[in-house]
């Protein structure tokens, strides 16, 4: 009885992870992410679950939460990736969608605002 116990406990603590991004593919339909997890375990081809209408490319070096299906390390998903180095900070409610560049859509508590460091594009019949 105790080893079921063990066992069931360390598929509970190997169910989730963080880890450092190191390496994207856009060339399949879902995204797959290279991703470190303790030091030396390395996952290749870990897929990436985005929200439907959304997607971005992140750079190596940003921070990923993947979860393991059952605890198998060979069966990850990453749900999360967020990369401080160019997250905005903003007041409580708040919203927006940015790049590494510095473009970004803010849709703050007293207007909206959108910046484009080199050009402006809209696309409209």
């Amino acid at each position: 009885m105790q080893q079921q116990i063990r066992t069931l406990g360390n598929r509970v603590m190997m169910a989730f992870a963080r880890g450092v991004l190191r390496a994207v593919s856009d060339s399949t339909a879902r995204q797959t992410l290279q991703v470190e997890l303790l030091r030396g375990e390395l996952r290749d081809g870990v897929e990436r679950m985005q929200n439907y209408g959304f997607t971005a490319h992140p750079h190596p070096g940003a921070d990923a939460a993947i979860a393991f299906v059952a605890g198998n390390r060979e069966q990850g998903i990453v749900l999360v990736v967020d990369d401080r180095r160019f997250r905005l900070k903003l007041e409580p409610g708040e919203v927006a969608m940015y790049d590494d560049l510095g473009n970004k859509i803010q849709l703050l508590r007293d207007r909206v605002q959108i910046t484009a460091v080199q050009a402006l594009e809209i696309v409209a019949p």
